[in-house]
Parts: C-alpha cells; structure tokens; sequence
C-alpha cells in the first residue's frame, strides 16, 4: 500500500484441523479432532475447562508438537508460512512487556524485529483505542488494556487470519462491546477470526458459527442458529398463574410435563404456548405470564457437554 502499511495476506485464510491429536503421558488432550474455520466469519471456539482449546490453538500456532494429525493455515503449517506475522496474527494471553516500556514502545521492537514500518505501532494503537495511553508504561496498563496491547501487537502485520485465546478477560461491558464490533468489522473484510471464550453469552452475539469440543473431541460445528436450532428438546413453555394446581391438571390432559420453578413460575414441557394459552381459556384460567423459552447457545452448550470429563 502507498503509506507503507502491509496488505492482508493473500491468499485462502481457512483453518483446517484434521486427526489432530496430542498425549501428554496417559493424558488425551487432544483426541482426533476435526474442524474447519472459514474466512469472513467470526468462529466461537467453544469447551468446558480441560476441554483442549489451548492445547489446540497452541497446536495450530506451532507451539505445540502434535501426537498425530495435521492443522494448518491457508493450506499451510504455521511453522512454513513466510513471515507469519503478516499472515497470522495471534493473543494466547493477554499481552507481556517489559513493565517499564511504554505500550507504543512495546509495538515499535516488535515491528523492528518484524521489518515493519514504525508508524504501524501508532496505527495499531489508534484501531484498539489505546492511543491516549500510548506513553503510559506497561506496569501502569489494567488487564484490560494488557488484552488490547496484544490484540494491537496481533493486528501489526494486517494478517488475514485472527487467532484469540480469552480475548474478552478483564474487559468491561464497554470493552467487550468494543471487541464485539472489531472482531466483526474484521471478519466483514473476509478474514479469518477464530476465537476461544467461556462467556456463551457473548459468543451468541459476536459468532457467526461454533466450534465445541469437549474432552479433547469434536462434539458439535455449525453456524450458531442450526447448532441451537439442532437440538431435540422442545420450546419450552414459561407460565405465571394465580391458578397453578388447576392448570398443571388442565395440562395434564395435554400430556404435557410441568416443573414448579422456585420464584413459583411454571415451565411446560411437551405443549406449545397457544396449547398452553387454549388450555387455561377453556378451564377459565388467569394468566399472568405465558412466554415461550427457545434454546440459547448456553443451553445448548451445557446440554451438549454434560458428563463430558476430560480424558484421563
């Protein structure tokens, strides 16, 4: 480019894990596991603790040797992409410095080592939102700011692939907000964002499609509607009533399932909610609440994992 900013790479951004394996000892890790991540969407990267999300990731960025199995980049292992900086850009963590070097001096040694213009550091800084604390040293940085320096440090090289561990510890509401919109502004530019979290909420709005794994295996990848929508069980049915014992007799002629919450709300199981609504018009019942509860990620999430240990 004129202003000497590098051009994303070129080139395939797919991610493909193919029979990726890792032992530590009598430890699976990592157990066959299978997945694609595709350029122009942001892929949510999904595990209980244990899972093998790490393990994968620092598998992927050659930092890890694996047992068995293959991942690689564009068609390519990390370890053969020439200047890989420019191609990958990747936060295992949030970002280490030396506690005495400023965050602008921090990314100016890192674009030296890398052959990249000076003035990429104060662009980097300006796309993270860092560029008032620029001059403030390392040691004075919040933990939310280390997580912006590494993403900074990430985006140096204008890599087509986006690879992020965590990315949203020690952010704010505000700042996960902020992450939200950059990781999807990203994406809409047809790169690749791979992104491991535990907060399923915010992987619902921020994920085009999922990755979940657990146990160091392939449990489930989909966009994140078919993953949710995928799921047997039913809508289930959240009803609030002066007439309680009345309706789950009502709705015992429907064959319907009903649990008493403990805020004294019913949840029905087996009927829709005009079953519902059509049951307690015609035993003339008041209804104070009648909302239907579809699947979320995180429901789905624990439904999909449950029992699942890691392998021992």
């Amino acid at each position: 480019m004129s202003d000497g900013r590098p051009s994303p790479a070129a080139g395939n951004g797919q991610i493909v894990v193919s029979g990726l394996t890792k032992v530590y000892g009598t430890v699976r890790a990592v157990d066959n596991l299978s997945f694609t991540v595709e350029p122009g969407r942001v892929t949510g990267f999904l595990g209980p603790n244990g899972a093998g999300k790490t393990t994968t990731l620092r598998m992927l960025l050659n930092l890890v040797t694996p047992t068995s199995g293959t991942a690689t980049i564009g068609g390519r292992r990390y370890v053969d992409l020439a200047d890989p900086l420019r191609h990958v850009g990747a936060v295992l963590e949030a970002s280490s410095a030396h506690k005495s070097r400023t965050g602008i001096n921090h990314l100016r040694v890192i674009c030296a080592a890398a052959g990249l213009p000076r003035q990429r550091a104060d662009e980097v800084l300006e796309l993270v939102g860092l560029t008032p604390a620029a001059k403030r040293r390392f040691k004075g940085y919040s933990l939310g700011m280390r997580q912006r320096l590494g993403i900074a440090a990430a985006m140096l090289g204008d890599p087509q692939v986006l690879i992020l561990d965590e990315p949203a510890n020690g952010l704010d509401p505000e700042g996960i907000r902020w992450m939200r919109s950059f990781l999807k502004g990203l994406a809409a530019q047809g790169r690749t964002v791979l992104v491991s979290s535990h907060l399923l909420s915010e992987m619902q709005l921020l994920a085009d499609d999922v990755v979940i794994i657990a146990a160091g295996r392939l449990v489930r990848q989909g966009p994140v509607e078919a993953v949710v929508g995928s799921m047997t069980r039913s809508v289930r049915v959240r009803v609030r009533t002066p007439q309680p014992d009345e309706l789950v007799a009502a709705l015992a002629e429907q064959n319907a399932r009903v649990e008493r919450t403990e805020d004294g709300a019913l949840v029905i199981d087996g009927v829709d909610a005009p079953t519902v609504g059509r049951t307690a018009l015609t035993a003339k019942i008041e209804l104070h609440e009648l909302t239907p509860e579809r699947p979320d990620l995180e429901g789905v999430f624990l439904e999909l994992t449950a029992g699942k240990a890691a392998i021992r």
